[in-house]
């Protein structure tokens, strides 16, 4: 932590690199006194949940962890050994050494939105995976706004051991009673030598809620760490460049998928610091520009001997009015160093729609086949029981109709 709060405290009037810059005055402050809920199934936030993947039976899930505005309403866990969840606040009560890894992979002067997080010692969730154990159903969770002109701010810390595993999927959303509302979530994730972890995220936000993820993930050595986003529904102003530094002889995966609908401003990526002896990264970008404006971005950065990265970023613009940029980044700071990059933004060729014509199909229809096959499969290593409620949400989506 900063040796004092003064230069925290100065940061918060600094915008954030990219993105539009959100007057943190415009909303009110969430309540951290949450309802709580014992039984998801009996939630009136249940749909909500279901549409960003979060399983309201709990089934196939080693642990649930819910926050409503800025207040734990449901933490469950299977008890499996090995694994702890709980609040970071309950976190760092009951361990001293949690201390030790609060606010050390992310820099609480970054911007406005971390500074904010820092200073009002923002609570979130903590999950710990012990060294040796390797849990074999994903932990969910849910960050979901209940009310109108609210912040919600999180802080929360993953832990995974030495020679350890685990999986998480994370879905957000907003309920029906808020709309305008600005979602700041600040995560801190280690990842131990020899360990895996998979990080997968399914946003659904109001049409004017603004978001902004601030998240660092340290690797250590042979491990290996992916990173999952997807956000296909309208969102008013989102922008998030997750970062990793990785140790020797461990990768990274990034992989997105977004659709800007009109009124919607998107800028996501990825950031890889290549930091450790033959270690490996890839950053893969699909988005649709439905009307709105998308940045796809990712900085690969080579600081050791042996580092291979890959960068790709492909776009589709489908109405005027909108707009996509792809900013790929390749930094290199030592010779023996392989990094690639692709970058394509453009419309649908039109021989492929002919092509699909001359089977029997619409233009519009042939479109849309087009389109669902451009995001369908796009994400590797996405977990199988979420990729046909992926496909479920491409459909309803209606690109390309």
């Amino acid at each position: 932590m900063p040796a004092d709060n003064q230069s925290v405290k100065d940061a918060l009037s600094k915008k954030g690199a990219y993105g539009e810059d959100i007057d943190l005055e415009h909303y009110d402050e969430g309540a951290r006194d949450s309802e709580q809920i014992s039984d998801l199934q009996d939630s009136e936030y249940k749909d909500y949940m279901e549409k960003v993947g979060i399983v309201a039976d709990e089934m196939n899930r080693s642990g649930t962890l819910m926050f409503l505005d800025n207040g734990m309403s449901h933490c469950h866990s299977t008890q499996q050994e090995g694994l702890e969840l709980m609040s970071t606040r309950e976190a760092l009560e009951k361990y001293d050494w949690v201390k030790d890894y609060m606010w050390k992979a992310m820099d609480p002067t970054k911007d406005k939105y971390t500074a904010k997080s820092y200073l009002e010692d923002a609570d979130g969730y903590f999950i710990h995976v012990k060294s040796g154990y390797h849990i074999k159903d994903p932990v969910q969770t849910c960050m979901m706004i209940k009310t109108d002109k609210t912040i919600q701010n999180v802080h929360n810390l993953i832990i995974v051991d030495d020679n350890a595993s685990l999986e998480i999927i994370s879905g957000c959303s907003t309920s029906h009673h808020a709309n305008d509302a600005l979602h700041i979530g600040v995560s801190e994730i280690y990842v131990g030598d020899n360990s895996n972890m998979s990080f997968s995220m399914i946003h659904s936000w109001g049409k004017k809620t603004g978001v902004r993820p601030r998240t660092a993930t340290v690797v250590g050595k042979n491990s290996n760490y992916t990173n999952n986003y997807v956000i296909l529904n309208p969102v008013g102003s989102l922008q998030s460049f997750p970062s990793a530094t990785l140790g020797d002889g461990s990768t990274a995966m990034y992989n997105t998928m977004c659709i800007a609908h009109e009124g919607s401003d998107i800028d996501t990526g990825g950031l890889v610091y290549l930091n450790g002896i033959n270690s490996s990264a890839q950053i893969l970008s699909r988005s649709i520009s439905m009307g709105g404006h998308m940045c796809a971005r990712g900085r690969l950065v080579g600081n050791a001997p042996g580092a291979k990265a890959h960068l790709e970023c492909r776009s589709i613009i489908m109405k005027d009015g909108g707009s996509t940029n792809a900013v790929p980044e390749l930094e290199a700071h030592i010779a023996d160093v392989e990094m690639t990059h692709e970058a394509a933004v453009g419309k649908i060729a039109q021989d492929q729609i002919e092509y699909l014509m001359s089977r029997g199909l619409t233009e519009d229809e042939a479109v849309s086949m087009i389109v669902r096959g451009f995001l369908s499969g796009s994400i590797n290593g996405l977990p199988a029981e979420l990729q046909a409620e992926l496909d479920a949400a491409i459909e309803a989506a209606n690109v390309g109709d």
